[in-house]
Parts: structure tokens; sequence; C-alpha cells
């Protein structure tokens, strides 16, 4: 049994709507060893290691369901069980995750498993633990020899993983404060691998490390880890303070205990945690190993007067006490019968205690520190104490100790609330705790006595929200209230657009008609991340992790988010919900990777961008596919958008009152429609957007219409939306590889990013509509990992409409001979009854494009499409045509055909395309497949 192959999901996916982790799990020989043949002997061995799984539901749906199912009949598959073992795992480090589901893969014995998780390292870590546990328990024959090591302890395994996951989960502070968050629907994305989260998107965000936030003063934070200077201006104000002395070596601190007076207590300088504290030292000797254990944590200690009374953590937000807690130190109290490391066992047998933050307590360890507390009350962990004896093995009432905690909130008397508040205020904190220590919390200081000993700038939130004892009270809400005050924005709109082609160009002119409308956009790309219309980031960024970066830019109000499908296929979205998500269309490419086969596969992983929209859907009505998708988003609004205006089902939807794009031929030309709530709204005629040359350039017409109806969906006035697709034209400079013209050379070059059947035939399409004189020549390629049939098919789309064909490669072979892809495209274009003469093979990019260059003539028109966009672009615009000077006139714009396009090209179209089969083709000595050419 093995792990072949693992994703990471950390959004919505084909799986699930929230961050799970696909296990491609063979199991070899055991697909014949269900739990039902294995014996009850496995699943008492698995239920003994994991009791919780004894509570998984599973398909019955109630507790015990799980064992139940392993236990009946033959059992299920250890697929499954890897699943729920890897759930439960993660249960007990703390995590409350619960969904799974496995699938057969579909050769034997390959499974799907899929399972849900809350931190990316623990859950892949859970995944082979689980594997890990299973292998164990199988019987000695079935064992896989690299699987258990030998001597593996799985209790140790377990405890480690705990520890392991508590180093990399939110600490329970920030965890607290994630779960109030999501209670006000404030999304959060954590920043690194500790508790620096943001909350918010955009310019609404807030951020948050622990429990300080981005609107925590820094000098107030620089003061309260000072505590001398804070012991002084809380003096100062005339609050309760103990009387202290800083000092820097051990003669120096036992001086000071003396003056001060025995007990007292050592403290480093700038602690926290109760690291290196000392209490009630009553002589010198003492006051030195306090002075040297306080050391070790900082260059200066503090030596104070020691205060009788309990230990109290009073937490203030935004200058009112909302929680206090009386906290003991960690212990054991004797029965006369046991010894003192027998009650730590007892004691730690307590269910809610656990390794660390696991639990609402933490286990008691008999530590060094713990014997020195033995040792100082003259006992040993061999030691039985007397019956009632309390038995303290830590000296502070950390929790993270063993301590315990009791809500004491409800009872405190109203002077020690206003001492606290007044203290928190004194320092400036806009979160803080204050430790007291006081005999009775319930009367005042002023009467019975009691002292600040400090203020924490970061107090945790752990003993207030879980106390051992008493009311439980959510702190973390008013820190969110206060960050996020009733009414005030935490979102940005959001806008997703997915589909084989289109996406770039409808993206920029989305994020164009933003800025226009007046915000400040965040764009992703297929070549980079753009904020303001300046690009932050090179590379295609149509993923998550570019999703992410946008929305944790603090500069931008609105996101325009392009999502490609490998980015969904390799890890999902990078947000749970969109506000409007489009799907342009569905189209032949990329099939064969990554398990996707079909267009109605394909059409599942693009669907995933409308399922999570929440304010409208816009779809392609002219693309059956898409158009199937309005029965899985759950979006209050559908916006079909197509380029029939008679089309049957979008008549229906417009007079049903829903919101549609439609383009409607006038007396001036095409005008884009929009419809909404029964009423009809003129936009804009085609020919006055310049991407669409004029109208012509059909493919950007609907890219147009896509935008429109998404910008109008978001709410952005009709005058910006005009006024943006105005302005917006099909430069390289704005749409890099997108219908870009250049007519500085006598001849026009067509340049374009397209990289499939469909893309290439509509750019095909447009250069027969364009008015040439001249040739029309046709530089193509395409991506060396798509199927035979794909490059045959873009061989397809442009046979018999071009004067000339060039054939070349993109520079990344991805497993292809050189030339390999050239000679099957132009093999098929032979086939397709393109003359010998007219077609070149010149595999690489750049000779390829020279040599168009170098054929073009005054009035021909070349179509080059492009792989590496910059460097080709540049090498048009600084061709200089042999025989040419700074006086020759530049080629005429784009502008309607005229009747005579070529009579070979014209020929070639009255021909229809035969069927193309690749069965002629033959590998050379070198693997390169070629057609044999017939003989002379």
């Amino acid at each position: 049994m093995r792990i072949l192959d693992r994703s990471v999901y950390v959004g919505p996916s084909l799986y699930a709507r929230f961050p799970v982790i696909r296990l491609e799990l063979d199991l070899g020989a055991l697909e014949s060893w269900p739990t039902g043949r294995l014996g009850p002997q496995f699943v008492t061995a698995l239920a003994a290691a994991l009791p919780g799984l004894a509570e998984h539901g599973c398909s019955y749906r109630e507790p015990g369901g799980f064992l139940r199912r392993m236990r009946e009949g033959e059992g299920t598959w250890l697929g499954h069980v890897l699943e729920h073992v890897a759930l439960e795992l993660q249960n007990i480090a703390g995590e409350a995750v619960t969904f799974g589901k496995t699938r057969s893969a579909g050769p034997p014995g390959v499974y799907t498993v899929v399972y849900e998780y809350a931190q990316r390292d623990e859950g892949i870590a859970a995944g082979e633990l689980a594997l890990r546990l299973l292998c164990s328990l199988l019987p000695p024959q079935l064992q896989p020899r690299d699987n258990v090591p030998e001597g593996w302890d799985f209790a140790a395994a377990r405890d480690q993983f705990i520890r392991f996951a508590q180093r990399r989960a939110l600490g329970p502070s920030t965890a607290a404060l994630v779960r109030a968050a999501e209670a006000r629907d404030i999304p959060w994305l954590r920043l690194n691998d500790q508790s620096l989260v943001q909350l918010g998107h955009g310019k609404y965000q807030q951020r948050i490390q622990a429990t300080v936030t981005g609107r925590t003063p820094h000098i107030s934070v620089e003061l309260a880890s000072d505590k001398e200077e804070t012991n002084k201006i809380l003096a100062g104000l005339g609050l309760p303070v103990p009387q202290q002395e800083l000092v820097q070596s051990e003669t120096q601190a036992v001086r000071a205990a003396r003056r001060i007076g025995f007990p007292v207590v050592t403290k480093p300088y700038n602690g926290n945690h109760g690291r290196g504290i000392s209490i009630r030292l009553t002589s010198e000797e003492e006051v030195a190993h306090g002075f040297a254990v306080a050391r070790e944590h900082s260059r200066s200690v503090i030596v104070e007067s020691f205060l009788e009374g309990d230990d109290h953590r009073l937490l203030v937000v935004n200058g009112e006490l909302v929680a206090a807690t009386r906290r003991t130190p960690g212990h054991v109290v004797g029965d006369g019968e046991l010894t003192v490391a027998q009650l730590i066992d007892v004691v730690n047998q307590d269910p809610r205690r656990g390794v660390g933050h696991e639990k609402v307590l933490t286990r008691l360890e008999l530590d060094a520190q713990a014997l020195k507390m033995l040792e100082r009350a003259a006992l040993s962990a061999d030691a039985v104490p007397a019956v009632g004896q309390v038995v303290y093995l830590r000296s502070t009432a950390n929790l993270s100790t063993g301590g315990t905690a009791t809500d004491v909130t409800d009872v405190i008397h109203p002077d020690n609330r206003e001492m606290a508040e007044r203290a928190v205020r004194a320092i400036g904190l806009d979160v803080g705790g204050v430790d007291f220590l006081s005999k009775n919390i319930t009367e005042s200081y002023r009467s019975i006595g009691g002292g600040i000993c400090e203020v924490n700038a970061a107090p945790g939130f752990r003993m207030h929200v879980a106390p051992s004892e008493g009311t439980a009270r959510d702190v973390a809400a008013p820190v969110i209230d206060m960050l996020f005050p009733a009414g005030a924005s935490a979102r940005v709109p959001i806008a997703a657009i997915t589909g084989t082609n289109g996406k770039t160009t409808t993206a920029r002119m989305l994020a164009h008609i933003t800025k226009m409308g007046g915000y400040t956009p965040g764009l992703t790309t297929t070549d980079g991340v753009y904020i303001d219309g300046q690009r932050t980031v090179s590379g295609d960024m149509t993923g998550p992790v570019s999703a992410r970066m946008v929305l944790a830019d603090p500069q931008i109000d609105i996101a325009v988010l392009e999502t490609a499908r490998g980015g969904l296929l390799r890890a999902g979205m990078g947000v749970n919900e969109v506000n409007v998500g489009a799907v342009l269309n569905v189209q032949p490419d990329h099939l064969g990777l990554k398990g996707i086969d079909t267009l109605e596969q394909l059409a599942e992983v693009k669907r995933i961008v409308v399922e999570v929209a929440t304010d409208c859907a816009v779809l392609n009505a002219d693309d059956a596919l898409v158009l199937r998708m309005s029965g899985y988003t759950e979006a209050k609004h559908i916006c079909y958008v197509t380029l029939n205006p008679q089309h049957t089902l979008v008549r229906e939807h417009i007079r049903a009152g829903g919101r549609a794009c439609a383009l409607e031929a006038g007396v001036n030309g095409q005008m884009i429609t929009l419809y909404d709530k029964s009423g009809h709204i003129p936009l804009l005629w085609t020919h006055l957007i310049p991407a669409t040359l004029e109208g012509r350039a059909t493919h950007n017409v609907q890219n147009a219409m896509f935008a429109a109806a998404m910008a109008f969906s978001l709410g952005i006035k009709l005058d910006a939306i005009r006024q943006a697709l105005r302005t917006f034209d099909s430069t390289f400079f704005q749409a890099p590889g997108r219908m870009n013209v250049f007519s500085e050379h006598p001849f026009k070059v067509l340049f374009d990013y397209g990289h499939n059947a469909h893309a290439v035939g509509v750019m095909a399409d447009l250069a027969q509509r364009l008015d040439v004189s001249g040739r029309r020549i046709v530089l193509l390629a395409g991506p060396g990992d798509r199927r035979d049939e794909d490059l045959v098919a873009i061989a397809h789309a442009v046979a018999g409409r071009f004067d000339h064909y060039i054939c070349r490669r993109d520079d990344a072979l991805r497993e292809r001979a050189p030339d390999e892809v050239p000679r099957i495209q132009a093999a098929a274009l032979r086939a397709a009854g393109v003359p010998e003469q007219m077609i070149s093979v010149i595999p690489d990019e750049q000779e390829a494009i020279a040599a168009a260059l170098n054929m073009g003539r005054p009035g021909d028109l070349l179509l080059i499409f492009a792989d590496a966009l910059v460097r080709s672009w540049k090498q048009i615009t600084k061709f200089k045509p042999v025989g040419t000077t700074a006086a020759d006139a530049p080629a005429a714009p784009l502008s309607a055909p005229q009747a005579d396009v070529g009579a070979a090209a014209r020929q070639q179209a009255e021909t229809p395309l035969p069927e193309f089969s690749l069965e002629g083709l033959i590998r050379d000595e070198r693997g390169v497949r070629y057609a044999p050419e017939a003989e002379d």
C-alpha cells in the first residue's frame, strides 16, 4: 500500500468547497484484503489505537457507524479506512475536521482518497501517519517492508504528531479571533507560519499577531515589556503595585531583597509566559538562585516585594474589562496513599488534559522545575503527601505548564474592575492583560490590599475562552468589534473569470472598467499580477497564490481574478466565494492532462467559478456546456450573454425579469444591450470599441459583452462601462498577445497567443474579414503537451485560408522531439489539401518569425501565433524590411475586406477538409514522426 500522488487544495475544488487533500492510493495486494477478511483483531486494534473512531458515523450517520461498517460482511477497503484515520488524527491534534470520501480511481486497487484538513503540513502528516498505522496493524505476512520501521511505536508517533501539528496550527488566542471573525463573515488570510493573520481584504484589512493588533501602539508594547517603567507609571497614578528594584548582578539582587524585605519575587526584566519567575523567596540563598533562573531569560532582573493572594488575569479590550480569571499553578492533592508521581499520572488521566494547547488543560510534567518545587517543600517524586495536602509543581499559574483557570468575571469587585481598566489605558494598549494578586477578588483592593504584578501587551485568551471552571467568555468578539465596528466593510468585491479562450482579455477589460469606475483594482492574469494598472509580479498568475496575493494588497478595493484550469486542478480556488463569476466558453484544450479527458469533465472543472459565486453567475448562453452550469450556481442572479438576439432561453429569461447581455442589430451597426428586471439598456455600438476592430473581431465583441455584464453585476455605473470600453484597445501594452496589430511595416502583422483550435480558428476567421490586398501568411504552432489530435485540429483551423503556412514549435518541448510538433501540423495541412510548396517547417520560434517577416511584402497580412510574447513582439517591432527607408509608408490601417483574397486561398477555401489520420506518420531514427512523401 503506497501513496502514488498527492494534491493539496487550498479552496473550492472538484471535491469540496473547503480545503481538502487528495491522495491517489494504491492498495496493491491489499485490494483483496478488505477489513472483513483482515478479521476482528484488526478492527479492535485500530479502535484501541484511536478510540475517537467510535464517534465516526460514516454512511450510518450515527456514532459507531464506521466501526460497524468495518465489521459487517466483507467490511470496507483500506483506502476508506485511511480517510477516517487521517481525519481522526487531526481531531486528536485539536482540529475539527469531518469531511472525507473515497472512490475507486479506475485501475484495480487504486483509490482516490479525499479528506478535509485545517492546516496544510498537519494534513499531509496525518495522511502519512495514517498509512503507517494501518500498515503496522496488518498481519505480518501482509506488512509492507518499508512502511513500518523496526520498533515503531504508535503512541510516541501520535504525541510527536500532535506537537508537530500544534507548532504549525494557529495558537488558541489567534484561533479564537479567527473564529470570531468568521462569525461576522469577515474573511481572513494567514500571512506566515506563526500567528500573523490578515482579517478582511484589500484596503479594509486589519492585521493581528496573536492578540496584538495592527492598532496596538508600538510604544505601548515596548512599555508593557519594560516591567520597571510600567511599575513606575502605574505607581505614579496611584494604582497598587509592589515595591521593586532593577538589578544586574547576584549581589545587587541580594541587597535589593534586604531593602525591600523578605519574602520577595525575582523575574526577568522583559520576560513573558511566566518564564524565569521565582516567588516567595525567603532567604539570600533563594534570591541568588532566583536571580540565576531569571538571568537565563534577561540580562536584567527585577526584585520585588511578594504579595499574598491568588493570581488573577484581568483582560481589558478597548478600554473595558471583558473577562477575569483566577489562575492556580499546576498541582496535585495528596490522598495519603499515592506518591507524587502517581498523583500526577492520575491527574493526567483527565480527558481535558492534553499535549501543549491540544485541549483545555495541559498535562502536568515531572520535570526539573517540578522537582525543584518538591525540594522546596521537602518532598520528592516518591513521597506520599498527606490527605488534602496541596503540592505545587510550578511557581506560576500559566495554563501552558499545567495550571488551571477559574472564571470570576461575574463576581469581581467594581473597584478592581476599574483599576484594571485604568492600568491598561495608562500603558496605552487596545488589548491588555493585568496580572493582579488578591486574596479575594470580590473585595476591593482598597480595603484588603493586593497589587498589579505586570501588564501584558499580548494576553492569552485560552484561560478565558476555555476555563477549567466557570463560564467561558467570548473575549475575541470585542476585539473584532473594535477592529471592524458595526457597518464597517471587510470585503472587497471579487470577480472571477474562466473559460478556454478570452479570459485574459475579458479580465483586462473588466479591470479597466473598474478603474474608470473609481476603483483601485487588483488583477491576476496569465502574464502577471497588476495593482492599479501596474504589474507587480510577472509570470502566469492565474492560480490561488496570485488570488491571495491580490487580496492581501492594502491598496486594492476590488479584485479581478483570471482563473485557469491548471490552478483549479492543482490547488483549487484561492477564495471561498466570489461576488461575480463568469464562464466564457468550454473548448477542446488541455484534454488528456491531469485526468481531464472529455469536454464534459473540463466543464465540471470550470464550473467551480460559478458554483462559488454569491451575487451573479455570468454564463455564455451560446455554449451548451456553459449553459448547463446555470443549474449548479446558488448566485442571486444569472446573467446570460448571447450573440444571438433570437435565443429562445435567453428571451424567456429576460421576460421573467432576468439579467442578460445580448448583441442586437441596429441601423448604425450592432449594439451591446443589457437587460435587467424587464429593463432594456442599450450600452454601446460595437464599432466604437477599439479592441473589436470596428466590430469585425467578433471574439472581442463577446469579451466586451462579458466584461460589461460583469461590471454591471458589480454595480459599476453605465457611463464608466461605456467610457472604459471605448478606451480599451488591443495594443500590446494593454493586452499583450491578444490580437495585437502592428502596421509600421509595409505589411501588417496580426499577433496573438492563440494555442488551441478554437482560438486559432477565431483569429483565422478575423484574418479573412480584414482588407488584405496581398497575401495572407500564417505562422502556427501548438504546445507540446497537447494530444496529437489537438495539434491536428489547430492545423485544420487554418487550412485552406492562407497563401503560405509556417509551422514551428514552442521553446518548451514538453517531452516532444525538437521538430515533432511542426511536422505533425505540416502533415495535417498536407492531408487537408494544402500544397507542399505552401508549407514551411521552421521549428525555432525566432527563426520562424524572422522567415515570416522576411517573406512579407507590401499589402500582405502576417498572422503570427507566438509563445514567448515579449521576445516575439520585440522581434516584430524592431524588424527592418530589406530595402526600406524611413520614407517608406507603413501599411494602411486594417479595414473591411475586398472581394479578391488570393486565388490559391480561395481555391483552398472551397475545398472541404478531408478526414486526417495519424496512422500515416512514421518515426525517423531520432524518434521524430513525419508523413512519408509520395514518390515522384
